[in-house]
């Protein structure tokens, strides 16, 4: 009986993912795709490998379970998520501006990708968070401190900043979910309007606050 080695076998169950340069990197990046054109999780390991062209058992080298792809591909959302917000503060006129900027990217980010942020936000608990995806995480919360500290002008392990840096992510979050769950649609001002609104007026209040 013919017996294929397991070099051989490898070889086949990966040759597609030559055209990809690296199988993890095209699983994840084919998962991204498949969450946002159902906006949610609800496809398996088989239909995504045969999406990127290799057998199922191929996946498992990588991701033990459809769970450890869901975080890494929230991890890479995290990843996505950071470099939007610095993209946006850049080459502003002041740091107010910037940090608005940032705001405002973060929730164009969910309107753009509600199925990664419902994932990045909603599957996972800090008990149940890959390394990965808590680094990717903390990255991000970094970045929210720094624009903060940059603000009060205030050391960036100051309670005065956690404080301040968790106060602006709930604004930019709850207003993300409010954006996603439709509760603006319909009031006297569009959806893009309000946004800058709420956005403007915390940054007014903020400022006041800080004299």
């Amino acid at each position: 009986m013919f017996t294929m080695s397991t070099s051989r076998k490898k070889q086949i169950d990966e040759a597609p993912s030559y055209h990809h340069g690296n199988l993890r990197e095209a699983l994840v990046e084919e998962g991204l795709k498949l969450l946002e054109s159902g906006e949610t999780a609800d496809f398996s390991l088989r239909e995504l490998a045969r999406r990127v062209g290799v057998s199922a058992n191929a996946t498992y080298r990588h991701f033990e379970s459809k769970e450890a792809l869901l975080a890494a591909m929230a991890a890479e959302g995290f990843r996505r998520l950071a470099q939007v917000q610095m993209q946006a503060m850049q080459d502003k006129g002041s740091m107010s501006a910037a940090f608005f900027a940032s705001g405002r990217a973060y929730v164009d980010f969910a309107r753009r990708n509600p199925g990664l942020f419902r994932l990045i936000f909603g599957r996972f608990t800090g008990s149940t968070q890959s390394e990965e995806m808590a680094a990717a995480g903390q990255v991000a919360f970094d970045g929210l401190r720094f624009a903060v500290a940059k603000i009060l002008g205030k050391a960036v392990e100051s309670r005065e900043v956690e404080v301040g840096a968790l106060q602006a992510w709930s604004l930019v979050h709850g207003l993300s979910h409010l954006v996603l769950d439709g509760k603006l649609d319909g009031r006297r001002d569009d959806v893009d309007t309000l946004i800058d609104a709420v956005l403007g007026q915390a940054m007014v209040m903020s400022q006041a606050r800080g004299k």
